[in-house]
């Protein structure tokens, strides 16, 4: 069986063995607005309208979001991510926890656009004081466009507060191998954003902030390193 079928199969069998009777714990849907002008491979600028959605479950955690990306050439393009994770202590039936580890999970991702990448891995949510989550995921990835390789990724979400301003820093760090197509990579990317709901009465958080991507040999090209700040404003519903 093909590897890449074998990963198919494995992913499903992860969706398949969570029961009828599982359960939402949290959700959040957000639309986030990023305005652009140093990005490489491509036009320089770039405006991106990314659909945000997170949830927890009895079951583990999903993550999705889809870009539709307008750059000043006129080129259209939509890339997304889904990543569901299964967690090992509802499978097991008895908690996993290690103190610092919260949980351990069967993690996957689907990346797609004009191409499909599946990684398939394990993963941990870690218990840092001051931080909303911390995870880290380890994957094997076949890849669609160039040979396999591994990837390990970070995330977080840090809230602060500054007097009355309430405020939310976080983002990932993915980090692949290289193979004989592609060249190691390391994409930084974060946000630092400031909650103005107050200040337009809405009820859910209005960020206004930026976002900052520092990537090295980017999408794997051997010398293309992006330095990037971006103008953002996302809405929470």
């Amino acid at each position: 069986m093909p590897a890449r079928t074998q990963m198919i199969v494995a992913a499903s069998a992860l969706l398949l063995s969570i029961s009828a009777e599982a359960k939402q714990l949290w959700s959040t849907f957000s639309l986030t607005y990023l305005y652009g002008e140093h990005y490489e491979l491509g036009a320089d600028t770039r405006e991106v309208l990314t659909v945000e959605h997170a949830s927890t479950h009895n079951w583990g955690d999903n993550f999705f979001f889809l870009d539709h990306t307008t750059a000043d050439d006129n080129t259209i393009s939509n890339y997304f991510e889904l990543s569901p994770r299964l967690s090992l202590s509802y499978l097991s039936g008895s908690s996993l926890s290690t103190g610092v580890a919260k949980d351990f999970y069967l993690a996957s991702t689907l990346e797609g656009g004009n191409f499909n990448n599946y990684l398939l891995g394990l993963g941990t949510k870690l218990d840092v004081p001051g931080f909303q989550f911390v995870n880290i995921n380890l994957y094997h990835v076949n890849n669609d466009l160039w040979d396999d390789d591994q990837q390990i990724t970070i995330n977080w979400a840090a809230p602060f507060s500054i007097g009355r301003g309430v405020f939310l820093y976080d983002g990932f760090i993915d980090y692949s191998t290289a193979s004989d197509t592609n060249a190691k990579e390391m994409n930084f990317t974060s946000q630092l954003k400031w909650d103005i709901a107050s200040l337009l009465s809405a009820e859910s958080p209005f960020y206004l902030g930026i976002e900052y991507a520092y990537w090295i040999n980017k999408y794997g090209v051997d010398g293309v390193d992006e330095n990037n700040a971006n103008l953002l404003l996302k809405w929470h519903f």
